[in-house]
């Protein structure tokens, strides 16, 4: 996994150059900022692009993630030029089998599937969001608005 991840730092780094560092939020705190942000939702589903954030994320595709003593089962795939986060909160479990699972597939599949969907968000994107962070705002997109007390 470790030469996958400096092969895709490596490809981000050329593709992403103007887009700065260590000035930018990990992917991490976006998610945590977002969710608290949005009072602890029952779900929420975001991209994040790549060039506002730093990927500390990479090669968790369905873990568990707290906030504030709130467990989040956290489905994650990049999906060039975003990150895409699927959160719902749930209580604690083993999830290692599933993320082996949907990190494999990911692998098989060359990431063109995910590709794809990144290249489509990006036409599809109707609503976006500002995330405060320590390191700034930062913009999140959303496919369609979300009603934002919703169980499902």
């Amino acid at each position: 996994m470790v030469p996958l991840k400096k092969l895709h730092e490596a490809f981000l780094r050329l593709v992403l150059l103007p887009a700065g560092g260590a000035t930018r939020p990990k992917a991490s705190e976006v998610l945590s900022q977002h969710l608290l942000q949005r009072g602890l939702p029952h779900w929420t589903s975001f991209c994040v692009k790549y060039s506002a954030v730093r990927n500390d994320q990479f090669g968790l595709s369905n873990f568990n993630w707290e906030v504030k003593g709130t467990n989040y089962h956290i489905l994650r795939t990049g999906c060039f030029p975003f990150i895409k986060y699927h959160c719902s909160r749930a209580p604690r479990q083993d999830l290692a089998m599933q993320n082996r699972f949907f990190t494999t597939l990911k692998i098989i599949n060359l990431g063109i599937p995910t590709l794809l969907y990144g290249i489509g968000s990006w036409f599809l994107v109707s609503v976006t969001e500002t995330v405060h962070t320590p390191y700034g705002p930062v913009t999140v997109y959303f496919l369609n608005k979300e009603d934002e007390n919703a169980m499902y």
